[in-house]
């Protein structure tokens, strides 16, 4: 069977494969949403953080023999942890000034990262195993889906409505909300802010490191594999709207189903197709699909 002369087992699985990229955009914008919307910082590490989010599994399972459940616990856990550090030693002093401030020092996060990376494990990148549980396809009838790929949209997925719920709805989002908007009366209520705002840092890049777990299998783990998922990330953020955690989500998704579809039907185009969104929703809507427009 075709679709407009294209046969339906590539049309699925090219769709297949953009709501799988479209999985890592939506957790790793989200990250970069929650991290942009509290801290006002251009968080340039987070494709260094999805590395590193790899790299600690990939040593986790090499060195201690930890199975992959564990690495996808502990991981984005000790990338968080790495991130709040950060995030407490240097990223707070920047807080009130010109936001390239931030930018340049995440950016060279990123290069210490990636290049002590390199030094250390080389560029060619190092296989990670799919665990043995996922391994094998399922039969939908019109194509095959690997299970392990199915189990990244699930758990992509998961932790995107997990992070909403919890910023959206429950006692410790509405705090965040406020101490973003208004934090010195935020302190007042006796919320320690500073501590908030390093925890959201943590969540943010926790959220990278996450998806950069999930990543390994998929990819080759190697020093620069996120450095060309940052730059579509910061795309998907300002399509969405800087700071909207459902803009993030929606749009991370959409856009990795619109260049899958891309690939098939004007493979030459997939590449800019997400700047080409994002160039024509700055063009008619400045603060993104979901964000509110300024006074």
């Amino acid at each position: 069977m075709d679709v407009f002369g294209i046969p339906i087992q590539a049309l699925m699985g090219q769709l297949m494969l953009g709501i799988v990229n479209g999985s890592f955009y939506a957790v790793m914008s989200l990250g970069l949403a929650i991290i942009f919307g509290v801290l006002k910082i251009v968080n340039f590490a987070h494709g260094a953080f999805f590395m590193l989010g790899a790299f600690t599994a990939f040593l986790l399972a090499q060195h201690l023999g930890a199975n992959y459940w564990t690495t996808l616990l502990v991981a984005p856990l000790a990338v968080a942890l790495f991130g709040m550090l950060f995030e407490w030693l240097f990223l707070r002093r920047l807080y009130g000034l010109d936001p390239i401030y931030g930018l340049l020092l995440t950016f060279s996060l990123v290069l210490v990262l990636e290049g002590g990376f390199r030094v250390a494990f080389g560029s060619s990148g190092q296989p990670f195993a799919t665990p043995e549980a996922l391994q094998g396809a399922i039969n939908l009838g019109f194509m095959y889906l690997p299970v392990y790929r199915g189990f990244v949209i699930v758990a992509a997925l998961l932790i995107c409505l997990v992070t909403w719920f919890v910023i959206e709805r429950t006692a410790l989002g509405a705090s965040l909300r406020a101490a973003t908007e208004r934090a010195e009366l935020t302190q007042a209520f006796g919320i320690n802010v500073p501590r908030l705002v390093t925890l959201t840092y943590g969540v943010g890049v926790g959220l990278a490191g996450f998806a950069g777990v999930l990543a390994a299998p998929i990819f080759h783990v190697n020093p620069s594999m996120g450095s060309s998922l940052v730059i579509i990330i910061f795309a998907v953020v300002v399509i969405g709207g800087l700071g909207s955690i459902m803009g993030a989500i929606v749009t991370g998704l959409g856009l990795g189903v619109v260049e899958g579809f891309t690939r098939v039907f004007y493979s030459e185009f997939s590449s800019t197709i997400v700047f080409l969104v994002m160039v024509l929703v700055l063009l008619l809507r400045p603060a993104g699909l979901f964000g509110r427009e300024e006074g």
